[in-house]
């Protein structure tokens, strides 16, 4: 009796071993580099820093006088790429320090007003009415 309940059983034990996957499923842990965590350090310091640089108040009175919408310039610089954020920090340090900061509000306005534009000819906005559009 065993021989009759134990070949049909052999031939269904084996038949599911060969559809189950056994391979191993291993997690690969490696070393995180020091330029990773570096990177990853400057980039977020440097976004809160425009961030802040974009709360401030004459900032945003500079933006109103340019018809641009705070909070939406805010947006757009929240959607830039790292290397962006990075080249605008740059831009930032290079400037000369004592200054009354005109300078600075201004070249942060023309840099957005920028931007702007070159998202609104590109078709992704439609933020300024003075940009023809040929479609």
């Amino acid at each position: 009796m065993i021989r009759c309940i134990a070949k049909p059983l052999s031939l269904f034990l084996i038949f599911s071993f060969l559809l189950f996957d056994f391979t191993a499923i291993t997690a690969k842990a490696g070393i995180i580099g020091t330029e990773a965590v570096i990177n990853t350090l400057q980039g977020e310091k440097s976004r809160s820093r425009i961030t802040a640089f974009l709360d401030r108040q004459e900032v945003r009175e500079a933006f109103r006088q340019k018809g641009i919408d705070p909070a939406q310039a805010k947006n757009r610089v929240a959607s830039l790429t790292d290397q962006e954020i990075s080249q605008i920090c740059t831009t930032l340090d290079q400037l000369p320090a004592g200054g009354d900061g005109i300078g600075t509000v201004v070249g942060a306005v023309v840099l957005v007003f920028i931007i702007l534009l070159l998202t609104d000819i590109l078709g992704f906005t439609n933020v300024f009415p003075f940009v023809n559009r040929t479609k």
